[in-house]
Parts: C-alpha cells; structure tokens; sequence
C-alpha cells in the first residue's frame, strides 16, 4: 500500500489523475487473498511472520490491533534497533496477499484500467518477504510485490541496517545506519508519511490528485543512506539524503524511471522526534523535512529543474485501556513549497514562456483517532484536508488543489495473539472501509468541468489481508 503535487506537469490530459498519486496509491494496496470480498493495504513489512516467528512475540506485541502497521512502543523500539531481537533461528520469509471489493457512488469515468467503472474484486497485491536479523548489528527487510490491479511485479520497500548500542553517559544510545528506498520509510511513528493512517488504501479507489512530494512521490523510485540515533528510548535523530538510481536499473526493477523523474544532485531528508509517557500513555512529538530538486521525466534540456521544499510536524499518543484494548491518536501537517521551473521552461505547464508560471504552497493536514477492544475489533476515524495556493496552470478547471473528507474503518483481527489454528505465523485482518469526501480537487460540485461531484467519489472498500 503504497501518497506529490499534480501541481506539476505529472497529471495527465486524458485522466486528469496525477501518475505519482497513482504510483503511490498501487504501492499502498498490499497482497490479496482470493475467493473473499476484499481490499489494499500499506504492506507492513516490520508485521510480517518472520519476524514474530524470530522474536517469538504474537503480532500484538508490536503493533496496535494485533496487525500492522501501527507500532507500539515495543515495536518502535523492535525496529530502531534493526529488527536484530530474537529468541530463536527462523526461515527470514513471509508472503502475504490481500484484496478487496471497490464500490464507488457513481460510476468511475473512464474506468480504471482493466476493471469495470464500479464494483469491483482484485486480488490486489502479493508480496514475498526477505525478513529479519543477523545476529546483534545487521537487520532489516526488502519486498518483491506483484501489482494485481497494474499486473506487474516490481521491487518495493527496502529497509537494511547497520545498527550498534552503547551508553552516552549513564543512558542507552542506539545508532546506526539505514539504506532505504523512499523518504520517511525509516521511521517508527504511525505519524510520517509513509506509514500514516489509512494504513489500507486500494489503487481502484478515486484520489485527489494532489498532495506533498514527500507523501509517496518516491516510493520505491530513490535510495537513501540515513544516519540515526535513539537516545534514551526517548529522543530520535535521522538524517540522510536521497538519489534517483539509474534508469536502466528502475526500469529492470519494474519501476516506471520517469515518474516523477531523476534528482538533480542529492535531496537531503531529515527526522526529529522525543518520546515519552504522557497522560498515562505514550506521547510523542516530532518534526520532519525533505528538499528536492527534480528534472521532470529525466529531461535536463531546460536548464532548470522543479524546486520542492517539504517541512513537517506531528505527534502521536498511545495509552492502554483496560485489559488489552487500546486507543492511539496520530496527528501530521506538511507544508510544502515549490517552483516547477523545469516544467515550465519545457512546456508542460503554461506555454514555455514564462519559467516562473508554477509557483505554489501546498499543506496537508490529517489525523486519526482508533479504539481496539481486546486487541481484536477495531474502528478508526481519520479527517484529511489539502489546501494551497491557487493556480490555474497547476489545477485547471478549478485553479484549486483543495481537498477534504474522512475515512472510517472497521477491522477484526482474530488472531493477532498468535492464536491461529494454522499455527502462529499466520494472520489475518478483515474490515470495512468508508472514505467520504466534502471538496474533491478544489471543488465539491463541478471539479472536472463536467458536472462531477466531490462525493461521487465516496468510496466503500471491504478488504482481508492475510500474512503467513
């Protein structure tokens, strides 16, 4: 389950959808299973039986609902310290699929590639896992991904690191190094971008088209090197920068190479973030920021390049209720601001006579509030809201980015105590999913030019994943 601005030339004329936000929305749908009705999911790596398999910890353990991806404590702390903790020898391997049932309330126009323009099953993702620790300083995980709704395979998250533990003074410092394949993919709060609620989100569902680069544009298309330190379970420092692999290499790698294009120099990612025990739970607090300049399409002939600067902050809070049930609360806003000169000099915004023609602001604003009873049933409810300057280059018909709405979701994960009849690898989340919106691309009736209302785009996704 894989979340960029069609502020730029990236949208296209035919759908007017963005191709990075389609990207982003393929690589959040996860594996499928068949014969159900079901839907996608951001594909959790940290969740995945091999690692409960060499921990010996029930899937609950580390993460809220008994199924990924959000983290508890435990699980952060599990995955800063390189996934290296383990109770026994285990096969590094998993594989999961999901899939789901796509109902939208008005026919989708034009349909979506290979499916009808409404009620629609896929087998939406299958994933094999290459998972785990090797003894006390290596660890991490890399994922290979066939695309049921694009039906192509590609690489797709990369996590490995390099990790030691040593003491800074009288208190616990973990540090260490991560080769990652997308901003923000490190870190270990439900609060960054990449890992933030819905964590399920299907490629045949309609998106705004608009949203922060940070937010999914490099999923899977760049590679960092990150340097990291955990001080006292408490204070956590990232910083790192990003390059775009060779063309060839994407290409062979099953990712599209020109979407959003090639880096100009490095793009340098950094991630601040203090912890602690607040109102009887955890509480965090934390900022982040990305800059990145971009030759759209991999063309340099322009001279420019399109400008993007990212800032963000967030905070999050975990607290258990009674026995076994849990509430968490995420929140996270990005601002973001840019110059698409490049795409501007080269014509695919404006006429090419004015290099300036795409300047803009972007912010986005989300948060969810979730209940689990028992570590079993769970509903949550996450409001979104994009706003940003107007432009008619960027945004035509309605020269507005503007976008907002609500996902509500309820899911039942009946075995995330390690319970399975099928033994403790296996896991499985069923749910119901509800995503209504109030403004759709800078409108809420009318936003194609054609009529088009932000709430044909409600969307009701059943979904099951199962992980084994």
């Amino acid at each position: 389950m894989d979340k960029s601005t069609c502020t730029t030339p990236l949208t296209t004329a035919k759908t007017g959808r963005n191709p990075r936000r389609l990207v982003w929305a393929m690589r959040l749908a996860v594996p499928a299973t068949g014969a159900l009705m079901l839907a996608t999911i951001n594909p959790p790596a940290s969740a995945v039986p091999s690692f409960t398999d060499q921990t010996g910890q029930p899937c609950q353990t580390c993460h809220v609902g008994g199924f990924g991806p959000q983290l508890t404590p435990f699980g952060r702390e599990f995955k800063i310290n390189g996934f290296t903790m383990r109770t026994k020898a285990n096969i590094p391997l998993a594989v999961a699929v999901q899939g789901s049932f796509v109902h939208t309330n008005k026919d989708q126009n034009p349909a979506p590639t290979f499916f009808k323009p409404n009620d629609n099953f896929a087998l939406d993702q299958a994933n094999l896992f290459l998972a785990g620790g090797i003894g006390d300083h290596v660890g991490g995980f890399a994922m290979l991904t066939y695309d049921g709704v694009g039906r192509q395979w590609s690489w797709d998250d990369l996590d490995l690191r390099l990790v030691n533990k040593t003491q800074l003074g009288s208190k616990d410092l973990t540090y260490g190094f991560t080769l990652n394949n997308e901003p923000a993919l490190a870190d270990a709060w439900n609060t960054s971008p990449d890992w933030s609620f819905p964590y399920t989100s299907s490629a045949l569902a309609p998106t705004p088209g608009t949203s922060a680069l940070i937010d999914g544009t490099f999923a899977a298309n760049t590679l960092g090197l990150n340097a990291y330190a955990w001080y006292d379970h408490h204070l956590y420092v990232e910083a790192g920068a990003y390059t775009t692999p060779a063309a060839g290499t994407l290409t062979w790698l099953g990712v599209d190479p020109t979407s959003p294009g090639d880096m100009h120099g490095l793009a340098p990612y950094g991630r601040i973030a203090y912890q602690t025990d607040f109102a009887g739970g955890t509480g965090e607090v934390g900022a982040f920021a990305l800059k990145a300049a971009i030759n759209p399409g991999r063309d340099r002939t322009s001279g420019y390049s399109d400008h993007y600067s990212d800032v963000g902050v967030d905070a999050s809070w975990q607290k258990p209720v009674g026995a076994g049930n849990t509430v968490a609360l995420n929140l996270i806003y990005i601002h973001e601001a840019g110059n698409l000169q490049a795409s501007c000099a080269l014509g695919n915004i404006g006429d090419g006579s004015n290099v300036n023609c795409a300047q803009f602001t972007l912010n986005e604003m989300r948060g969810d509030l979730s209940y689990y009873w028992h570590g079993k049933v769970g509903v949550t409810v996450g409001p979104f809201v994009t706003k940003g300057s107007s432009n008619a280059n960027l945004y035509a018909p309605t020269n507005q980015p503007n976008s907002n709405g609500a996902t509500v979701q309820l899911d039942y994960t009946p075995w995330g105590a390690g319970n399975s009849p099928l033994g403790a690898r296996t896991n499985l989340r069923v749910g119901v999913q509800y995503t209504a919106y109030g403004k759709f691309n800078g409108a809420v009736t009318n936003y194609d030019g054609n009529g088009a209302k932000a709430s044909d785009n409600n969307t009701l996704r059943i979904f099951s994943w199962l992980a084994f």
